[in-house]
């Protein structure tokens, strides 16, 4: 198992935290989002030399020849400091190339092992396992939760992304099923048909690749410690007494849901040390018994 960690899923399905609580034990070299298609944390060829097109760009064996290139360098910890200053010269960019590109050498010459957090990466896990050898962690939340997560943030699903890829249509051609939906307004009916489509997807990856595992965010916010116990073992990490410290630490923060993330600053969305217990509480947000119902309707595949 010395492979590199891939820890994907919807956007507000966990990853970050997932991802940072792996990283805790100082074992792997956290990389955020390398196919998050805006800027940041997108967008960084020192990361990633590719470009990225679309939000959760399939890449499979008859589209690789950039992708295997560009990340078999991601996740051999090569940071490419020239193509990084070809593209990106602003102060902030040269503040995160010295961030990365530290963690990357670093981490690289005492023989850690890349983590790539990206959700953008959800459709394309069995090419991760198959090509690049990772072991991946597929978050998966609530549907309720998820789409009462996503409008509280105010976001919309772009299924004009999934269905201008052709490869990833004659591959899982049930993706099709979304097309009605491209141009509505119907929020809840979108975010639901997302998270059925992502589970038939994640399921028939999974049943191909034994080095998929498909995580409950609830049972893990439930009961974190030994939840973060077993997948420190299975992604072959050691769970010392310093990742067990980090992990109790992240996963009980006082304040609860208030402290979960960052509502300030360049990120609304980024981790910070919750009480995951105290998260679940409240996950349908402000969605009505109707709604709630009907987002599980939606949801259950046909």
């Amino acid at each position: 198992m010395n492979g590199p960690v891939l820890v994907t899923g919807l956007p507000r399905s966990g990853t970050s935290w997932v991802g940072k609580m792996l990283a805790a034990g100082g074992g792997l070299v956290y990389v955020n989002e390398p196919l998050n298609p805006q800027r940041p944390p997108g967008r960084s060829p020192g990361v990633l030399d590719a470009t990225v097109t679309h939000r959760f760009q399939y890449i499979c064996r008859d589209n690789e020849h950039e992708w295997l290139r560009a990340f078999t360098d991601t996740v051999a910890l090569r940071y490419r400091f020239r193509a990084e200053l070809r593209r990106n010269r602003a102060p902030s960019d040269l503040a995160r190339m010295i961030k990365y590109g530290s963690a990357f050498t670093v981490g690289r010459l005492t023989g850690r092992r890349a983590l790539l957090d990206d959700p953008f990466a959800l459709l394309s896990t069995g090419w991760f396992a198959e090509r690049l050898g990772c072991r991946v962690i597929v978050m998966r939340r609530d549907p309720v939760a998820l789409a009462a997560s996503w409008r509280r943030l105010g976001w919309t699903v772009h299924f004009s992304e999934l269905l201008d890829q052709p490869l990833l249509v004659r591959d899982h051609p049930e993706v099709a099923r979304a097309r009605p939906l491209a141009d509505s307004d119907d929020q809840l009916a979108k975010v639901a048909m997302l998270w059925r489509l992502a589970a038939v997807i994640t399921a028939r990856h999974a049943a191909r690749h034994a080095d998929i595992l498909v995580v409950g965010y609830e049972e893990l916010a439930a009961d974190p410690l030994p939840g973060f116990q077993r997948l420190y073992r299975w992604a072959g990490v050691p769970w010392t007494p310093r990742a067990q410290r980090r992990v109790r630490r992240g996963c009980t923060a006082r304040g609860g849901r208030r402290t979960a993330f960052a509502w300030t600053g360049l990120s609304r969305t980024a981790y910070r040390p919750m009480d995951s217990q105290a998260a679940l509480a409240a996950d349908t947000g402000d969605l009505t018994p109707e709604e709630v119902t009907r987002v599980r309707v939606l949801a259950t595949p046909a």
